[in-house]
């Protein structure tokens, strides 16, 4: 079993970090959107952290703000560490793809991309994977049926 790994202690360790990070509770960081990729790779090639495998990747709509969630675990560390990232309003819906960094991330962001509509700048293939083509609307936001 991993072992959870303090968010106090990576942001002391992160000496020049990006704008926009805070400490959410013992285990997880809020990442502005413009910071989010920075804050992954810093993550993961850091000697120490090694954050090398993206285990789950999900998406809420808050009716507020939309967000992600990165669950990174670090095999070589035995450590797990929460990442989200979130957009305020109903608008734009663009995320940076994380693939370059996480192969995983491939289809999951395909999956958020069907049932919620965020868009992933970056992306390789943004084509459905749950739905059809030609499927109207986005059946996980809250907005859906209205």
């Amino acid at each position: 079993m991993t072992t959870a790994f303090s968010a106090k202690e990576i942001t002391a360790k992160i000496q020049n970090k990006p704008a926009g990070i805070t400490v959410l509770d013992e285990n997880t960081l809020l990442a502005e959107v413009l910071s989010l990729k920075d804050l992954l790779a810093f993550l993961k090639n850091t000697p120490g952290l090694e954050f090398d495998y993206l285990a789950d990747m999900s998406a809420t709509d808050y009716w507020d703000y939309f967000e992600i969630l990165y669950q990174l675990v670090s095999i070589k560390n035995n450590h797990r560490l929460n990442i989200k990232t979130r957009l305020n309003g109903r608008g734009d819906t663009v995320f940076p793809s994380v693939t370059d960094l996480y192969k995983g991330a491939e289809l999951q962001e395909r999956e958020i991309h069907d049932l919620l509509g965020f868009k992933f700048e970056g992306h390789p293939n943004l084509k459905p994977i749950v739905l059809w083509e030609g499927f109207k609307g986005y059946p996980l936001r809250k907005d859906y049926l209205e």
